[in-house]
């Protein structure tokens, strides 16, 4: 199979599952799918709904709309903790403000935007020289959610203290989720303490994971969502081809065998959290 070739389509999952973060919007070295054949494929192997997720502005634009026509999505929008430095740098404070304005508007267009997000930290693209205006962006985000009463849902790239501090600092909404969570048990144990929802990816499949599958085995099962990060993040044996939402069965049952689970159950508590997580059923 070469890299641009998309990986088989996995065995249905007994039990239906959400793909809690995706980005049907975004192609990784080959041209999207289009979103109906993305839904539809998704959905023949039981994950029958997905939270689109924007993270510029034509992607948030793209997101609501997306929600708006496909009854199997909602939307999250916000800016990424890269683009606020990038935009800031790009068309300077009066850009910046313009930005968080629209993506207010945006979180509050439509009944089926659930989400604030993807927000947060990341030192990994960001520099010294951009941090200020991350947090700040973070900070923002933050307050959007509490306000509007949507949920937060977070990136850490490398940033796990630094993520606690401001959450401690501004207190957190309601409802928030740790997007592809990346960090060990301890730091589980540390956003479980505050309410979080953690979220794993086709990263907990890489065999230098080890640390993130002791966190998983942690994770009460009404606290424990998955995604794809899609087309990102393609779990093992497919690592580095292009992810989707269909490939979401690949990744539950690794979840499974590495916390002894059911299958079936897993899957139907999966489901359930993710619906109290992203507020209600759609």
């Amino acid at each position: 199979m070469s890299a641009d070739e998309r990986p088989p389509v996995p065995e249905p999952l007994p039990h239906p599952v959400v793909d809690n973060h995706c980005h049907l919007d975004i192609g990784r070295g080959d041209e999207p799918w289009d979103a109906r054949a993305a839904i539809d494929t998704a959905a023949s192997v039981g994950v029958r709904r997905i939270v689109q997720i924007g993270c510029d502005l034509p992607g948030a634009r793209w997101a609501v709309a997306a929600a708006a026509e496909h009854a199997e999505l909602v939307a999250g929008v916000a800016l990424h903790p890269n683009e606020a430095p990038r935009i800031l740098a790009d068309g300077g404070r009066a850009a910046l403000e313009a930005a968080w304005d629209e993506i207010e508007r945006l979180a509050g267009a439509h009944p089926k935007v659930r989400a604030v997000g993807e927000t947060g930290l990341d030192s990994f693209r960001t520099g010294d020289d951009g941090r200020a205006v991350q947090v700040e962006s973070f900070r923002r985000h933050v307050d959007l959610a509490k306000r509007l009463d949507k949920t937060l849902v977070i990136h850490d790239r490398e940033t796990h203290d630094e993520i606690l501090a401001v959450l401690d600092d501004e207190g957190v909404p309601e409802r928030w989720v740790m997007h592809c969570f990346s960090g060990d048990a301890a730091f589980a144990r540390a956003c479980l303490d505050r309410g979080a929802y953690l979220s794993f990816a086709g990263t907990v499949t890489f065999k230098n994971a080890a640390p993130l599958r002791e966190a998983l085995r942690i994770v009460p099962r009404d606290r424990l969502l998955v995604e794809t990060d899609a087309p990102y993040l393609t779990p093992s044996p497919y690592r580095g081809r292009t992810n989707a939402s269909y490939l979401v069965p690949v990744t539950v049952r690794a979840m499974a065998a590495e916390r002894g689970d059911d299958l079936g159950e897993l899957c139907a508590a999966i489901d359930a959290t993710t619906e109290a997580a992203f507020g209600g059923s759609w």
